[in-house]
């Protein structure tokens, strides 16, 4: 059975751009890359932006078709210490935010942004419970 997700691999069709908002917009260390791929730090996770022609290899053409040019539909939610904090300096570093930190009901503060390719981020923080 399935127990956890160690690492995320997202395809992108533009993997300079996505190297660069990752690496200088959101400060992720690079562990490795070559042409078409490149590892991040994170920890206790494995994170990989792999270019789209590298799925060919890992998958197959059919596969390949179906991640070029269509929107992306995943999110990827992202514990932080202090979602406001977090906020303030992407914003800083130019990440255009979709919405605002905003307690949810549900018992976390979050906040959303895209990618460039447009994968969904959601930086969140747990709300601690009201005595």
């Amino acid at each position: 059975m399935i127990e956890k997700v160690n690492a995320v691999v997202l395809f992108v069709e533009d993997l300079d751009r996505a190297m660069r908002f990752y690496r200088d917009t959101l400060g992720l260390e690079i562990v490795f890359s070559d042409d078409v791929s490149i590892a991040l730090r994170l920890a206790g996770q494995d994170f990989a932006i792999v270019h789209v022609s590298a799925g060919v290899k890992m998958l197959n053409e059919e596969v390949l078709s179906q991640l070029t040019g269509v929107s992306r539909r995943v999110m990827l939610c992202a514990d932080v210490d202090n979602v406001d904090e977090v906020f303030a300096t992407f914003s800083e570093r130019g990440v255009a935010f979709i919405k605002p930190p905003i307690s949810q009901h549900w018992g976390w503060r979050t906040a959303y942004f895209a990618d460039p390719e447009g994968n969904i981020w959601e930086l969140r923080q747990a709300i601690p419970p009201q005595p």
